[in-house]
């Protein structure tokens, strides 16, 4: 069947690793909440020193839920190495974008829970982590220290990518093997992953949307030990198909997913949805 055609009663059953179809995205959120929290603990249970996550910014609304229910329970986070996905870049690419931009995932993630954290609960700063345009490198070497990723979490953009690992551009070679060897890295976003963020996050400003980002390489994504994904927008109905039920392809960079030994994917309803088209 094709993938595009798989109707919403039939998606999880059909899809190549577990998928949940939850309400709304509410919904999804709560239990992005409850993954973040649960699988920290389980990690500190299984007795590990430092616990390393992959984080995203995209979904958003799930750090400042964990910060409060962290605080109530008065859960300690200081041994969470939180290694965020991504960043946008200044134009020649050597710097992130500054923090006072609406667009900074630093200024996201500063606002949207580390400043919500009681201090005494909080990771110290240097566990705070983007990868660093002029020295890439430094993820997989901390990556290594630590023994590995406990979780990564995230979305998936229209692409099908991974933090901002699009697939390659009509034309170029598409080597599954080679694309998810790919290491932490400076790219140049595709066009219809600065429209798309245009439309979610600059109310279509296009010019708005720096062409250049720093990303976790498809190699440190895919050897994370629990891999735990979320989709909440209306536009992904198509892609999520793709991801799940279609090919294991670099064409769509998250179905190299398939396979993984621990992955997990909650949508909402809408997700789950036919993607028919509609005037409007």
């Amino acid at each position: 069947m094709n993938p595009l055609a798989v109707p919403p009663g039939e998606l999880a059953a059909r899809a190549r690793f577990a998928l949940d179809i939850l309400a709304d995205a509410a919904a999804v959120t709560a239990r992005f909440v409850d993954d973040l929290d649960a699988l920290f603990r389980a990690a500190k249970a299984e007795g590990r020193a430092k616990v390393a996550f992959i984080l995203p910014v995209g979904p958003v609304g799930q750090f400042e839920a964990w910060a409060e229910r962290c605080n109530r329970a008065r859960l300690s986070l200081r041994d969470l190495v939180a290694i965020n996905m991504d960043e946008y870049l200044t134009a020649d690419g050597r710097d992130f974008i500054p923090e006072s931009d609406p667009l900074s995932f630093r200024r996201h993630m500063r606002e949207k829970f580390w400043s919500r954290l009681d201090p005494e609960l909080a990771p110290p700063p240097e566990q705070r982590v983007f990868p660093d345009p002029r020295r890439p490198g430094e993820v997989p070497e901390l990556i290594d220290r630590l023994g590995g990723v406990d979780v990564c979490f995230g979305g998936v953009g229209i692409t099908g990518h991974l933090a901002f690992n699009d697939p390659p551009e009509p034309g170029e070679p598409v080597v599954d093997s080679a694309f998810a060897a790919l290491p932490t890295r400076v790219v140049e976003l595709s066009r219809e992953t600065r429209t798309i963020n245009a439309f979610t996050a600059a109310k279509g400003n296009l010019d708005r949307i720096p062409r250049l980002a720093v990303t976790v390489g498809m190699k440190e994504i895919l050897a994370a030990k629990r891999v735990r994904i979320y989709m909440n927008r209306p536009w992904q109905c198509a892609i999520v198909r793709k991801l799940a039920c279609g090919p294991r392809s670099a064409a769509v960079p998250a179905s190299l997913l398939q396979g993984h030994p621990d992955i997990r994917l909650a949508i909402t309803q809408e997700v789950a949805q036919l993607p028919e088209p509609e005037l409007r």
